[in-house]
């Protein structure tokens, strides 16, 4: 078994593959210098494992937050934690509700309907019913769009900031000169461990945060995030990864900042948060990432360090990043052109209560778009269309 695990660790971590030619795992190891000082440090793969525990201490400061103050702003602003309407207690619903099906098709309808002596449409309402009552309340969804939306902004000014003052910002050739032995410096460390952390928190809180439709979509796009993020990592590629984590969260804290104010019902302020970020989505993913991300990443790298294994697979995974920015612009585009003609941008409706039986008939005439939560975020890496439907971080 050790031989097994020693010949795995062996092929993962092969030099032929990561590195690029003639650069070895020794050159790396930061050996101290000549009159004993610390030498220059560069990312490990075991950095990363110091994520797990910042991330469980972001989860807690999110609970802290939520509960003292995104509770209290939102009561402020008048959202109640009032639930949807409940069912009435019926045993046999109850028992078909939880052990068979929370949606039953017309024949079991008709066989309810028969043994309830109830006509099938109030059976239909009292499973309605009793689908919201495991729903959240709109003050829960503001909570955790108002967490969302803190650390969004918080690490987006951060970066900004980190950036800002970085060489490779202002001449991303500076990504590629004397790569891989860039030094890590605490503050790229901090930068890009925190943006770990968050996404592995966001896997963690998945499982306990508002339930949506594209929960297993969102549990894959964090999964591909953490990994992007770690591949670039530990492949020393933490100078442009900075660059691509800086420019997806530019976008992530307007949408979130929509959805508070469509919570809070704040109509004008929602419509104008969320073309901003279409706006601002739009231009710094089908403008600014190829001309200026993929741009470092297939080019002028491959000028100053030539192309190697690990290279076309960091450089495949943002091409392919750039093929979904187009799919989801599409996508925002044509919710906003929806939106524009209707008149406003429609209501988060993943998880929120279903309609009666008379809203329902109203709600046929109309076309129903979705907000979500992102991602990145991250989605960051991250999707925020699915369908047609606003997807979260990202």
């Amino acid at each position: 078994m050790a031989a097994a695990a020693a010949l795995l660790s062996a092929w993962f971590w092969s030099e032929r593959f990561w590195l690029p030619h003639n650069v070895t795992w020794a050159d790396l190891a930061g050996e101290p210098g000549p009159d004993g000082a610390p030498g220059p440090q560069y990312p490990r793969a075991g950095h990363v494992l110091s994520a797990f525990p910042l991330a469980l201490g972001i989860f807690a400061v999110r609970l802290l937050f939520e509960r003292f103050i995104a509770k209290p702003c939102a009561i402020n602003l008048g959202i109640q934690d009032s639930g949807p309407h409940r069912a009435q207690p019926n045993a046999i619903l109850e028992k078909v509700f939880t052990s068979i099906t929370k949606c039953p098709d017309g024949r079991r309808l008709e066989g309810l309907s028969k043994q309830l002596d109830w006509d099938v449409r109030k059976i239909q309402r009292w499973f309605r019913h009793r689908r919201n009552q495991d729903k959240p309340t709109i003050l829960t969804k503001f909570c955790e769009s108002m967490w969302r939306f803190t650390f969004y902004l918080s690490i987006f000014s951060y970066g900004l900031r980190f950036n800002w003052s970085s060489p490779w910002f202002w001449d991303t050739r500076q990504c590629w000169y004397n790569y891989p032995f860039q030094p890590l410096t605490s503050s790229l460390y901090y930068y890009y461990i925190m943006e770990l952390a968050f996404y592995w928190s966001l896997m963690f809180s998945q499982f306990t945060d508002i339930k949506r439709k594209d929960f297993l979509i969102m549990f894959v796009h964090h999964l591909a995030t953490i990994g992007l993020i770690t591949f670039s990592y530990m492949n020393n590629m933490v100078r442009v990864g900075t660059l691509v984590l800086c420019l997806h969260d530019a976008s992530d804290f307007l949408l979130e900042a929509a959805k508070l104010a469509n919570y809070a019902k704040y109509q004008r302020l929602c419509d104008a948060f969320f073309m901003l970020f279409g706006v601002v989505f739009i231009v710094t993913r089908l403008g600014i990432y190829p001309l200026w991300i993929l741009n470092t990443t297939l080019f002028e790298s491959w000028e100053l360090i030539g192309p190697y294994p690990s290279w076309w697979l960091f450089n495949g995974l943002l091409v392919t990043l750039q093929m979904l920015h187009v799919v989801w612009s599409y996508l925002i585009i044509r919710i906003a052109y929806k939106a524009l003609v209707r008149g406003k941008v429609s209501k988060d409706d993943r998880s929120d209560v279903e309609s009666s039986s008379e809203e329902e008939d109203l709600a046929s005439n109309s076309t129903k778009e979705i907000f979500s939560t992102s991602s990145n975020g991250a989605n960051r890496i991250n999707g925020h269309v699915v369908s047609g439907q606003w997807a979260e971080e990202e």
